[in-house]
């Protein structure tokens, strides 16, 4: 049974990705006079910004500070986000669906606190609406690993298998997975055979289908479940 749901933030519960590319490629240009793309970003989506911006300084060879260069990042996108960044459909509606069913709620982030916390302000959802918000400076390592998610799981005082985690990126998806949980793939920037590839359970194409989705996934382990006893 289902009894709790986990969030990624970005391409999940937002679509942030256009605005902390457009940051971190305002800090290469004015902090290391380095031009790179949006796209070399694409790679590292969804493993902190800590590998997101030294995986292009990689690329480029560039040498950064990451303490410095990820504060400047930051500083740009929290302003760039300003009147710009919203929820994503469906998103509100599901949040409050899940709280009227005492659902546990978690958001499980690689981002750093400040982001998750300025995303959450920007898009009108209270920190209160989750039991547990988990960043990626809590756990050392980050997804695929399925740490993040554990480490929410805990917190929320479930087990892996009563929950479900609803992720944009394969390395979320791949980290669902390890971590035993369900994992629903939110097409938001990839498609359903690319999820599914990942290990994803299922695909939505936003949190509009996430109710349908919890209830497929918990009628297919009834069956399951009634299959290995008459077998």
């Amino acid at each position: 049974m289902i009894n709790a749901v986990i969030f990624d933030m970005d391409g999940v519960l937002c679509d942030s990705e256009p605005f902390i590319c457009e940051a971190s490629v305002d800090m290469f240009r004015m902090r290391h006079g380095v031009t790179v793309q949006p796209t070399d970003f694409h790679p590292f989506t969804g493993m902190g910004e800590d590998r997101f911006l030294s995986g292009v300084a990689e690329l480029y060879n560039v040498a950064i500070n990451i303490k410095s260069d990820k504060k400047f990042t930051y500083d740009r996108y929290l302003e760039i986000i300003k009147g710009r960044l919203t929820p994503l459909h469906g998103t509100a509606d599901f949040i409050a669906a899940c709280r009227a069913r005492n659902l546990r709620l978690a958001v499980a982030s690689s981002a750093d606190r400040i982001k998750v916390e300025g995303n959450l302000k920007q898009i009108g959802i209270p920190l209160s609406h989750f039991h547990a918000v988990i960043d990626g400076t809590m756990v050392e390592l980050k997804k695929p690993a399925p740490d993040i998610f554990l480490l929410a799981a805990r917190q929320l005082g479930v087990l892996p298998a009563e929950c479900v985690v609803f992720e944009d990126a394969v390395s979320g998806i791949e980290a669902a997975r390890a971590a035993g949980m369900y994992a629903v793939g939110v097409r938001s920037s990839l498609n359903h055979a690319t999820l599914s590839q990942a290990g994803a359970h299922s695909t939505v194409q936003d949190l509009s289908e996430a109710l349908a989705a919890i209830a497929t996934l918990e009628t297919n382990n009834k069956l399951n479940t009634t299959n290995r006893i008459e077998g």
